[in-house]
């Protein structure tokens, strides 16, 4: 019971006084709905108790799928994480380590989603579009309680384009473009770009090719 009254008073912001992530209490990057939601369930009860930084992994390593809530309204473990993870606000170093290390695809996840919510703009770009070369696979927790296949980059890719993720109602990331224009960002060059000059120099020289053929035949006449 103790637990349960210490997460109602992170949520809530009569008195609130700790750190802040975008000007608000971090809790409430999760909508109201769903975090009332997180902590009267079994998971946030039973997991997310007394755990830190070190042990949060242990739980995430746990983890089978990613989602927000499914059924009548349940949340997912990987929310209820990120719950603990805004509640425990690890530092910068730890969160990039959750993120990097190969082994636990739903560790990376997590920390994905964390950098979306947490970050700055440009930082979100900078340290997330790396992993939109991370093609392995993850099942997600659909609101009907089946599951579908998606891939980290995908999952990576939504993060940086919709609105709402898990859901999650994400805070309005400035188009790539204008911070490129802004000189924030560098434009990113696509890791298909050499790919496909490759295949356009290979088209030119078969073209080239033909042609000349047609033209020492033509000679030869």
């Amino acid at each position: 019971m103790a637990h349960q009254a210490d997460a109602r008073r992170m949520l809530d912001d009569r008195g609130y006084t700790g750190q802040t992530i975008h000007d608000t209490n971090p809790a409430h990057l999760l909508e109201k709905a769903v975090r009332d939601r997180i902590i009267d369930s079994y998971y946030w009860k039973e997991q997310c108790f007394g755990i830190n930084e070190a042990t949060l992994c242990d739980r995430a390593v746990d983890m089978t799928f990613i989602g927000g809530t499914y059924g009548q309204q349940k949340p997912t473990p990987f929310l209820c994480l990120m719950l603990k993870l805004l509640q425990l606000l690890p530092p910068r170093e730890i969160v990039l380590e959750y993120l990097h290390q190969r082994e636990f695809k739903y560790l990376t996840a997590l920390a994905a989603f964390y950098v979306r919510l947490t970050f700055s703009s440009v930082d979100v770009y900078k340290t997330l579009e790396p992993l939109l070369e991370d093609y392995r696979k993850l099942r997600r927790r659909t609101k009907d309680g089946g599951y579908a296949l998606v891939y980290l980059d995908q999952f990576v890719d939504d993060l940086l384009t919709k609105e709402r993720v898990c859901g999650t109602s994400l805070r309005k990331l400035p188009a790539r473009q204008v911070l490129e224009d802004l000189d924030q960002l560098e434009e990113r060059v696509s890791p298909l770009s050499e790919e496909l000059e490759g295949l356009d120099d290979s088209d030119d020289n078969e073209r080239n090719g033909t042609t000349n053929g047609h033209d020492e035949e033509s000679d030869s006449g």
